[in-house]
């Protein structure tokens, strides 16, 4: 009679956490270590006085590209990675910026000939040819993306993010468990490997192994508000019938994002369903309505707790509003023809 909880998560998750290695290259610049447009507006000024100071120094404008790249100025960006590559144009690093420039534009050709001219520079140059076999796992390229995964390994057998890219080519490919060797690898080597402890999270919720809460922990542990980690570890809690940490989970996560609607609604779900709690579930699917007034399936949610106290009024005007935002709802219209047959009418 009820609707299921919201799970938001797993789609497509992986392929997006590839974008995140995109712009930056050995360290962080200076735009990592602050925060605001009054800062943000100091860099910039400091750099643009570098520049007027030394305006055939190369690195200067990688820098100031780099910049220009965290703030989604692309085309600012290329342009000062353009000249930092005239006047230098033996330094791979360079060639592997603008790569990033392009591909987070979606320009993969343009992508591929920067990193192939970087490799061409400096063949050894570790990032270059783990890039390459990033831009061949997004492309789908794999037999080309496992090539350059087995040449940045023979460089470097620490090489975390070459077994995690290597890990999400094999998912594609539906080999799970050598999947998981190669992002325990990845973690193993980088203990701050956000993304991978995230993934083996998913993972072991999946087969709801325990093994899945700790990997979420140490997820938040990196980002203690992560959307995405409190969220996948209410949801194993909440499926692995461990209702009270899922509650405590999303509590939390509706502290840390206030106008998140699936947290509150979750909460509803499992009074309404586990724990019969019907007066918490409403006021939790009231508050989900709160954060977004087209909920549907927090009003059908609702009006189905509130027929089930014998509230029959407000559970018919509830089923009334469900089909208001979902037209034909199969499961609000037997309740409004269970509710027909008591005679109750808005």
């Amino acid at each position: 009679m009820f609707h299921k909880t919201d799970k938001f998560l797993t789609i497509g998750f992986s392929i997006c956490l590839l974008f995140l290695f995109s712009c930056n290259q050995g360290g962080r610049n200076q735009t990592d270590r602050v925060s605001g447009p009054d800062s943000l507006k100091n860099v910039l000024q400091a750099l643009n006085a570098d520049i007027d100071k030394n305006p055939s120094n190369p690195g200067l404008f990688h820098t100031r590209s780099l910049f220009f790249l965290h703030e989604n100025h692309f085309d600012n960006a290329l342009k000062d990675i353009n000249k930092a590559i005239s006047l230098d144009p033996g330094n791979a690093n360079y060639y592997i910026t603008l790569s990033d420039i392009y591909l987070i534009q979606g320009q993969t050709t343009n992508c591929n000939e920067a990193l192939v001219k970087a490799i061409s520079v400096d063949q050894k140059n570790n990032d270059a040819v783990v890039k390459m076999a990033k831009l061949y796992l997004i492309i789908k390229d794999y037999p080309r993306m496992f090539d350059y995964v087995k040449r940045a390994l023979a460089l470097n057998a620490v090489n975390p993010k070459a077994y995690y890219f290597r890990s999400i080519a094999l998912l594609e490919k539906g080999d799970t468990s050598l999947a998981v060797n190669d992002l325990m690898k990845a973690v193993d080597q980088d203990q701050q490997f956000y993304e991978a402890y995230i993934q083996l999270g998913e993972l072991f919720s999946i087969r709801k192994n325990p093994m899945a809460a700790d990997y979420l922990k140490n997820a938040l542990a990196l980002q203690p508000q992560s959307r995405e980690a409190l969220y996948m570890l209410g949801m194993f809690y909440q499926e692995t019938q461990q209702y009270d940490k899922a509650i405590a989970a999303y509590q939390r996560l509706q502290k840390t994002d206030t106008s998140f609607r699936n947290a509150p609604y979750n909460i509803g779900y499992i009074n309404l369903v586990y724990l019969k709690n019907f007066p918490l579930a409403i006021r939790y699917f009231t508050e989900a309505i709160r954060k977004d007034p087209a909920y549907f399936e927090a009003y059908f949610n609702r009006g189905f707790a509130e027929e089930l106290m014998g509230d029959y009024q407000k559970s018919y005007e509830d089923y009334k509003k469900t089909l208001k935002i979902k037209i034909n709802f199969e499961k609000a219209i037997e309740g409004l023809n269970r509710l027909d047959k008591l005679n109750i009418k808005q």
